[in-house]
């Protein structure tokens, strides 16, 4: 297998390349990097049930959209994922013959998704830029590079100004183009405590998790403000799913929570219907312009 157009920078990833150190008095917010904690990313996000529920669920509301897409176009999609980690959706994307343009901040995190690209017998359409996704646009030409499908999935949550990106994803969609968000559901967090009676943490208002080895966002974005963002810059949402909108909350593993594959089946049963998706501990909506 190969891939197409490798760049891995080092001198790009140092401007905000940083971890958020946090007080109750004094926040200093940046871009958050994975590149220190790479492997307790990989296992504690995609090692067990959780990774397979997520990884479920965005295939089915992305390859059958990108299906439809690339039948009506005629061609084999642009996609880009911004913010990619492994960029296991990418890659599978890549597979079915769409070219990819994979971006992260992290070196680490793409090295991970490099490897597991290698692992498919065949070439791949696959261009690669380690960086931040504000330095992407000294790479990507706007006037060529537009793309049929931006994907970006739990970055929001990790943005010092996540509202920014918005604007990124203008001048990089293609007029008919599709958007794919998928981000860290606050509300998830308040229920799960309220479930393991975590009151103590609910009623600490200056409680902020350790952001160096914690995965839990001290700065998600409400749905309805990712509404807003896409309402102001002309979206229509064509879909949305909530990601575990009742695994994490099971205390107790009997019946059919012993049955990963029917776990799996309910989770994608639950996630598109009203009001189970949005208990999901992360929410993704697809919507074009």
């Amino acid at each position: 297998m190969q891939t197409s157009n490798q760049n891995m920078s080092l001198s790009d990833n140092q401007p905000i390349d940083s971890v958020e150190k946090t007080t109750a008095q004094d926040e200093t917010r940046a871009d958050r990097s994975f590149d220190a904690i790479a492997d307790h990313f990989e296992k504690k996000v995609y090692g067990g049930l959780k990774g397979e529920i997520r990884l479920a669920v965005l295939r089915r509301d992305i390859f059958e959209y990108s299906a439809q897409m690339s039948e009506a176009l005629g061609r084999p999609l642009r996609i880009l994922d911004v913010g990619a980690g492994l960029a296991q959706i990418a890659i599978e994307l890549a597979a079915q013959g769409h070219s990819v343009v994979i971006n992260d901040i992290s070196e680490n995190m793409l090295e991970k998704a490099k490897a597991n690209a290698e692992q498919i017998d065949q070439e791949l359409d696959i261009t690669w830029y380690v960086c931040p996704y504000q330095a992407l646009a000294k790479k990507l030409v706007k006037e060529v590079d537009k793309f049929d499908l931006i994907m970006s999935h739990a970055l929001l949550e990790w943005l010092a100004e996540p509202a920014a990106v918005m604007d990124f994803f203008d001048q990089y969609l293609t007029d008919d183009g599709a958007l794919s968000l998928c981000f860290y559901n606050p509300a998830s967090f308040d229920y799960r405590n309220l479930i393991m009676g975590n009151f103590n943490l609910l009623d600490n208002t200056d409680y902020k998790a350790d952001n160096k080895k914690s995965l839990t966002p001290n700065h998600p974005v409400a749905k309805e403000e990712v509404e807003s963002w896409l309402k102001a810059h002309d979206y229509q949402t064509v879909r949305s799913s909530g990601l575990r909108v009742f695994h994490d909350y099971a205390p107790l593993k009997r019946g059919g929570h012993n049955d990963p594959d029917a776990v799996i089946r309910m989770e994608l049963r639950y996630s598109q219907l009203e009001p189970y998706k949005w208990l999901g501990r992360y929410l993704h909506i697809l919507a074009k312009r």
